[in-house]
């Protein structure tokens, strides 16, 4: 039972993160003005940050008992989204306001780095399922 929660819990993370990623937001920009899925997506980051933390952290504490390389992997994800909602997202929104064009690609690039990499560890955990 443990088991299956673990990996619906990583499932859950790993899926939510790539629909956000690449689907939630690519339809905003193929929908909606560029100021206006801008101002969708300010609004949505935090809350996705939410989901990726708690979710890690819940998907962390599920696997631990069976493995700790895994659980150790999912808190990384849990404890750097903490600095990349509280100090990256803050900084992209102010060079978008302050129209800072080369640092917000700097910062976004950061940020898609970061998430990237999210599920890049996500998947890896996954497959440490089979």
């Amino acid at each position: 039972m443990m088991q299956t929660a673990a990996l619906l819990t990583v499932a859950l993370l790993f899926g939510g993160m790539v629909l956000f990623s690449f689907g939630f937001a690519a339809i905003l920009f193929s929908t909606l003005s560029a100021g206006e899925a801008g101002r969708v997506l300010r609004r949505a980051f935090p809350h996705f940050y939410l989901f990726v933390m708690a979710t890690a952290a819940a998907a962390a504490a599920l696997i631990a008992p069976r493995d700790g390389v895994s659980a150790a992997w999912l808190l990384a994800i849990a404890v750097s989204t903490i600095p990349t909602r509280q100090l990256l997202m803050p900084a992209i929104n102010a060079a978008t306001d302050t129209g800072d064009k080369s640092r917000f690609k700097v910062l976004h690039g950061a940020s898609v780095v970061v998430t990237l990499a999210h599920i890049g560890i996500a998947g890896f955990v996954l497959s440490r399922f089979v």
